[in-house]
């Protein structure tokens, strides 16, 4: 090969090109991000709402509905789901396709908005409607706790707010702040609802003083343009004292004056006190109050970077924390993620040292063993360079296609250094042995690079979550297959002219134990030789029994789809992540109050569980849904680190099962454990989540039967576990009529009793004040003594036409009721989900079929079904899997095709494809595992690898024919001397895979789903491939030799005279 000739005559320029590729990496390194995974979670965007007092089903009728009914069709768009509770609050959730730009969909959906705000009520236009992009992925979690009984709730928060999380967003890397549990300082107006009545004041008059009273002036200014004849020498400004801003100029405002000049204040019928705005959540840590502060990282930011930003912007805060105020940081998936990337990094370094260790194995010449091992730093240096350039993160899927690279970068080298040192055995001089070694197996080695990049680049640009997937990782080793290429044909070729010495000119070492390794090396290459010679009469034996084989073949292809067909089909392993979450459900209509106290029984619970280091909790909290909810709890069990548990033989599931047990004997409350989901931004919980569509207009009582039905019969399936509904139609409430003939007889208007409930029951929002230098809101509202008891709520008063004030239930009838306090949304229609668990021994695959066919079976007319978060993905992925196998197929053959510029010869190279499935499957089945996305990516690589494998024997067999060999002999021949370079690439891949096949600590599940696939595939594929490879080859030639002299007998053979010219 012309090309690597000029190499070896100017090594210089070989290592120039090196070390250029090797430096450029380096400078690229310390630019690439860190994360998990890269971005695969799709985009959304939430649509937030707020109508005080209204109920949930007001809420999706009045506000989600038409917002809902605007946004739908908006590009890229993949589901809408809205959720509204019966404290006034809706949250819309766009979900975008992966790739979408979320800054774009923002706009997209802030756009489509305008057109529906003339159509909310009034109330929530005035509070406004807020679209921005959806934050799921919490970096971290930061508590900010009271260690003194002087430092309350409403300080803590406040201060967190203003004086910490202010200084964390400008942080590089985090994207924001969230602050859930906020309470946010407000100008709280405690109307008293007697004393009010008595002076006869509505509310309306109320929020009008305080409105009339609180307001911004631009006063102008004396001495200003335009000037008169005689102009002014001085410009003053006016400044009017009309902004109110403490409690005591709240209390002195007047609401009215009687005839006898006697003034009513607003001190006179109201509490004033500047005190929170939301009192819905209260937030612990362990048994402390506390406030948590959510990091959001930024789109594209380094992860640990970020963490580690935080840590110390954190520390640096803490030295000025007023006395009672600490924080602690509990909640930190990026410590799994640190974890996680740590333990692949140790992967790769111990995948090198194996590979080290068997090239020296087979190679025992240190000058021979050094020029492969050199092209392992080269190539992967050299592919940072290349991820920083296309904008990857140096993430689990990018850093498995390192480690796995580490054993295809190696094998080129590898097949240089043994074929030289195969002739200089022989008695060549290295720089002769060099020059022959690129003629015979520099097309080989393109050959592979060419099969190998077949294999990847198709599947780089599928779409969805399985194309997110497989794109960094297949680029990735793609880009080290070429830098490796590279290397083999200038650097390699080069150092083995340069460095190796004829096998006569070489010493024997001086040092004894060298000299021991020696001989055991000696013995080896003999032990080597005569397995060797064995194989090669095997061979021979084989191919003199081909039919035999090819049943044989038949055979192991109608195992391999069996298996293939009866493996459990899963998705993304679920992975120990060091964090459960617990929800907390209490009876409906439970108070705060109550879910408080089970809270913190549960929380002692949780601290005494064996495992449990931490809990941060959250009262008020739905946590399947991530609402406020006051019958509701939401707590995250954080594990100890994974050393010290794992010491005590505790691993994550062992752990939630525990907790389960002893939550089950808690009295009053539904308390489940969830696992986190194995992706970030995929849900709140892991598990699947299925969505119940109320199409045919059936109502919330339908659903409400209907699913939960459903989650009884899903109990009862042995594929699943855990199913539940989480819609009821059982809170409490209290039905409020107008009986508009009596409101007109006593004079009252309809409004005016809407107005009055509002006011005092939800409270109305007045103006804003100033504080600190921000703006908080002025809030009106009746006492809390007054909203305790429902006996108290027909006593509330308006007035009459006539001016008498009369009682609410003198115009309105209030009887109890029950109705749903959650009301969810998917896809415009009413909607109610069930969620659950594949059962042990199931797949989340077999556990989705079952709830579709559970589903089918159950559900009424007018009822359908749908899934969204991860299963959505699942559900969209479905046989994408066996689509980017199929693709990686036929591209290997086009590629084989055209490089052998025939269409038998690559038969005998993909025929030896599905013995590798085979042996991955069966290991996967022998692991109990399921066959997963990591799973396919697995047996995606081994495609590759079954090529290069059977490539090397095919060439050198072409070669040989070429010569004048038969086709018998040259795959004899092949097989025997291409042995060794065979043997030792497979091992050397097979040892690189050890550490993930058999992978323990942060992120083990996911390293070993890929690893398991790779590492018995590989074992199987040597195996089988060298015992089938060459009949295929032999097999193949045959069928090329009959095709083509069908070709030429067609040629040859005459053609019909025509009818017409023979007359």
């Amino acid at each position: 090969m012309g090309f690597s000739h000029f190499f070896i005559a100017r090594p210089v320029f070989a290592c120039a090109i090196c070390v250029f590729i090797t430096l450029i990496g380096l400078i690229a390194y310390p630019r690439l991000a860190v994360d998990q995974y890269p971005p695969i979670a799709p985009p959304s965007v939430t649509v937030t709402a707020v109508y005080p007092g209204a109920s949930a089903e007001v809420m999706a009728d009045t506000v989600a509905a038409p917002l809902e009914q605007q946004i739908n069709g908006v590009d890229d768009t993949l589901y809408i789901a809205s959720t509204a509770i019966g404290d006034g609050r809706v949250t819309i959730t766009v979900t975008f396709k992966i790739g979408t730009d979320p800054d774009l969909a923002q706009v997209k959906v802030q756009n489509r908005l305008q057109t529906a705000l003339p159509q909310l009520p009034q109330e929530v236009q005035t509070l406004g409607v807020t679209v921005r992009k959806a934050q799921n992925d919490n970096l971290m979690i930061i508590h900010m706790y009271s260690t003194s009984p002087k430092v309350d709730r409403d300080y803590l928060a406040n201060y967190a707010s203003l004086q910490v999380r202010e200084r964390l967003l400008r942080l590089p890397g985090v994207g924001d702040i969230g602050t859930f549990a906020a309470r946010d300082y407000a100008m709280r107006i405690w109307i008293d609802p007697d004393r009010a009545a008595a002076r006869n004041l509505t509310v309306a008059e109320i929020l009008a003083a305080l409105r009339g009273n609180n307001i911004q002036l631009a006063a102008g200014t004396i001495g200003g343009a335009p000037f008169t004849h005689d102009p002014a020498a001085t410009q003053l400004n006016l400044q009017v004292t009309s902004k109110l801003n403490t409690p005591e100029q709240f209390a002195n405002v007047i609401v009215k004056r009687d005839t006898q000049g006697r003034v009513t204040r607003i001190g006179d019928i109201a509490r004033v006190e500047l005190g929170a705005q939301n009192y819905s959540i209260n937030a612990y840590l362990n048994h402390k109050e506390a406030f948590p502060l959510s990091v959001v990282q930024a789109s594209g930011g380094n992860a640990l970077e970020t963490a580690s930003a935080v840590y110390a912007t954190m520390a640096d805060l803490s030295k000025n924390f007023p006395p009672g105020v600490a924080y602690k940081i509990v909640f930190d998936p990026s410590q799994y993620v640190r974890q996680s990337i740590e333990k692949v990094r140790d992967t790769l370094v111990e995948a090198i040292i194996l590979v080290v260790i068997v090239v020296i194995l087979f190679l025992q010449r240190w000058r021979t063993a050094i020029i492969p091992l050199l092209a392992i730093p080269i190539s992967l240096i050299g592919t940072f360079a290349v991820m920083a350039a296309v904008g990857f993160s140096l993430n689990n899927l990018s850093l498995f296609g390192l480690v796995l690279s580490i054993g295809i970068v190696v094998d080129d080298a590898i097949v240089v250094v043994e074929n030289v040192e195969r002739h200089i055995r022989e008695g060549m001089h290295p720089r002769e042995a060099a020059h022959l070694t690129m003629d015979e197996v520099g097309g080989a080695l393109i050959g592979i690079a060419l099969v190998l990049v077949a294999v990847f680049v198709p599947t780089a640009f599928m779409g969805g979550l399985t194309g997110q997937f497989y794109k960094q990782f297949a680029l990735t080793v793609t880009a080290a297959t070429l830098i490796s290429l590279i290397v083999s044909l200038t650097l390699s070729p080069a150092l083995c002219a340069l460095i190796l010495k004829p096998h006569d000119a070489a010493s024997a070492p001086r040092w004894a134990p060298l000299r021991w390794l020696a001989d055991q090396g000696e013995r080896f290459s003999g032990a080597f030789d005569r397995f060797s010679a064995g194989y090669g009469q095997l061979t021979r034996r084989l191919l003199r029994m081909s039919g035999v084989m090819f049943l044989i073949y038949a055979g192991l292809l109608l195992i391999t789809g069996w298996r293939l067909y009866d493996t459990p089909r899963g998705f993304v392993p679920q992975q120990d992540q060091g964090v459960a979450m617990v929800s907390i459900q209490m009876p409906p209509g439970a108070s705060l109050a109550r879910t408080d106290a089970v809270t913190r029984q549960a929380i002692d619970i949780m601290l005494s569980t064996p495992g449990i280091s931490a809990a941060s909790v959250y009262s008020g909290v739905d946590a399947l849904g991530f609402t406020i909810s006051a019958s509701s709890g939401q707590m995250y069990a954080i594990f100890e680190p994974f050393e010290t548990r794992l010491a005590k033989g505790l691993t994550g599931d062992e752990i939630i099962a525990d907790l389960r047990k002893r939550y089950a004997k808690v009295i009053g409350a539904d308390i489940r454990v969830m696992t986190q989901p194995p992706i970030r931004g995929l849900g709140s919980a892991g598990g699947f989540r299925m969505m119940i569509e109320d199409r045919g207009g059936l109502g919330y009582g339908a659903l409400d039967a209907a699913t939960r039905d459903l989650a009884a019969a899903a109990n009862e399936d042995p594929a699943i576990a855990n199913a539940f509904a989480n819609f009821n139609m059982r809170s409490p409430r209290v039905a409020i009529e107008v009986d508009r003939d009596k409101a007109e007889m006593l004079g009252v208007q309809s409004q005016d009793v809407y107005a009055t409930l509002q006011t005092y029951m939800a409270g109305s929002y007045v103006n804003n004040i100033n504080l600190l230098g921000h703006t908080f809101q002025v809030i009106a509202q009746a006492d809390p003594a007054y909203r305790q008891d429902e006996a108290l709520l027909g006593q509330l008063k308006t007035r009459s036409a006539s001016g008498a004030m009369v009682p609410i239930d003198a115009v309105a009838t209030l009887t109890p009721a029950t109705g749903p306090y959650r009301v969810l949304r998917h896809n415009l229609y009413p909607a109610a989900d069930v969620q659950g668990d594949a059962a042990p021994g199931y797949s989340s695959g077999q556990a989705m079929a079952a709830m579709e066919r559970i589903a089918r079976e159950r559900l009424p007319a007018g009822l359908a079904f749908e899934w969204t978060d991860l299963a959505y993905q699942q559900g969209v992925a479905g046989g994408s899997g066996e689509l980017s196998f199929v693709l990686a197929v036929v591209f290997v053959f086009i590629a084989l095709a055209a490089f052998y510029e025939s269409l038998t010869l690559p038969l005998a190279i993909i025929l030896t494809v599905p013995l590798c499935l085979l042996a991955a499957i069966l290991g996967v089945n022998l692991r109990g595992a399921d066959n997963n996305i990591l799973t396919q990516i697995g047996m995606v690589v081994l495609i590759g690898l079954a090529a290069k494998n059977a490539i090397l024997i095919v060439e050198f067999a072409r070669q040989s024919e070429e010569k004048g060999a038969q086709p018998k002999e040259a795959a004899v021949l092949a097989a025997q001397i291409r042995l060794r370079p065979i043997l030792m690439t497979s091992l050397a891949f097979i040892a690189g895979v050890v550490p993930l096949a058999f992978a323990t600590g942060a992120g083990s599940e996911i390293r070993q789903a890929l690893g398991t696939a790779v590492f018995f595939g590989m074992i199987g594929l040597t195996a089988l491939g060298l015992i089938f490879t060459p009949v295929f080859y032999v097999a193949c030639r045959s069928l090329g030799r009959r095709a083509a002299q069908l070709r030429e007998g067609w040629r040859r053979k005459p053609l019909p005279a025509s009818p017409e010219l023979a007359e």
